[in-house]
């Protein structure tokens, strides 16, 4: 069971979660400040990225919206993982232009679990993805994620069950109840990222450190 938490802002934060048990670190470019939480610029996510080589699994979250300048993008930071979640789904194709140009880095597509019908979503995507990521779908923020809420996680197992790659569940985590998520889905790992951060006038701001440490403890203890 591995744990994977979101959204990092700085070197300080992303080594502080490493330490305190997160064996994946996902960092979001974007424009800070945005529609996007917790968004950074793209010279911020190298520095990141280059702290925790051969500590953890560095994931960039991609928000761009066509596939040059993803590709271009991942190609500069060079992550370990690249996450689709926003402006852009990936293919077939598209995963094979990643394989000619970063052979290296696995591709993550985001499931977003409204309905039944995020189990056939699933299935599709895992004939290329490397990964799965499923999370809940807010009302304000573009996308798959960043709702802060639960979903259903009868579907949640379905899709587990259904594909063969490895799945990670997200979607309103946190150390109240990662435990009772593992043990009802039996996911390949957990992510978190609103019950893991400080939340200032409505705004995530920070990573929480003590959280994030109980959260992968938690976790892992599940297992």
């Amino acid at each position: 069971m591995f744990t994977q938490i979101y959204s990092i802002q700085t070197v300080e934060e992303a080594l502080g979660c490493v330490e305190a048990g997160a064996d994946r670190v996902g960092v979001l470019v974007g424009e800070p400040g945005g529609k996007f939480p917790c968004a950074i610029h793209e010279e911020a996510a190298a520095e990141i990225f280059e702290a925790l080589k051969g500590k953890a699994v560095r994931v960039l979250i991609s928000v761009a919206d066509n596939e040059r300048d993803i590709l271009d993008q991942t190609k500069r930071l060079h992550p370990d993982v690249l996450h689709l979640c926003a402006n852009f789904t990936g293919s077939p194709k598209f995963r094979e232009k990643m394989r000619e140009e970063i052979p290296d880095v696995l591709l993550m597509e985001a499931v977003g679990i409204v309905d039944e019908s995020a189990v056939e979503d699933a299935k599709r995507k895992a004939e290329y993805a490397d990964l799965l990521i499923l999370d809940s779908v807010s009302k304000t923020v573009p996308g798959v994620g960043a709702a802060g809420e639960t979903h259903d996680w009868g579907i949640d197992r379905a899709i587990v069950e259904a594909v063969k790659i490895p799945v990670i569940l997200a979607g309103g985590l946190g150390p109240d109840n990662v435990e009772a998520a593992i043990r009802a889905v039996h996911p390949a790992g957990v992510d978190s990222l609103t019950k893991t951060s400080v939340k200032e006038n409505g705004i995530l701001v920070r990573k929480d450190l003590e959280k994030v440490r109980e959260f992968c403890s938690r976790a892992k203890a599940a297992e």
